[in-house]
């Protein structure tokens, strides 16, 4: 934290003050956002040059640390996604939520059909973290 901020003020411009529906969004909304959603969502904001894709794998990484079982469908769903990218980081945060057979169970369906390698090494580093 910046020593400077002990002098700063609550700002009065209006249009600098944080948007309601962003104070404290759940990860499993944010996780559901498809790009339409995340356009629309973050509309005038920074966040918006990230793009949908690379917003929902911080999600997910989020999701994976959080610890919250209750988080792993939506992990799971994200199994699915066309981005590689957001299937890469679903993989990570399942590995992080699942028991080690349901993970295993969830490979034999999804690794499979997976054409983008990076992907695949993702679920060949999830299943040695599991068996070690």
């Amino acid at each position: 934290m910046c020593p400077w901020n002990k002098f700063a003020q609550a700002g009065h411009e209006l249009k600098l003050s944080a948007r309601h529906e962003l104070q404290a969004p759940h990860l499993a909304d944010l996780a559901r956002l498809d790009d339409a959603a995340f356009r629309k969502m973050f509309s005038k904001s920074p966040i918006k040059r990230t793009g949908r894709n690379r917003f929902v794998r911080n999600v997910l990484i989020a999701i994976g640390n959080s610890g919250d079982a209750t988080l792993a469908p939506e992990a799971i769903r994200l199994l699915s996604d066309p981005s590689a990218l957001v299937r890469g980081a679903a993989v990570w945060a399942v590995s992080r939520l699942l028991p080690a057979e349901r993970l295993a169970a969830l490979a034999i369906d999804r690794r499979a059909h997976e054409s983008e390698p990076l992907v695949a090494d993702e679920w060949t580093a999830a299943l040695a973290a599991t068996a070690a």
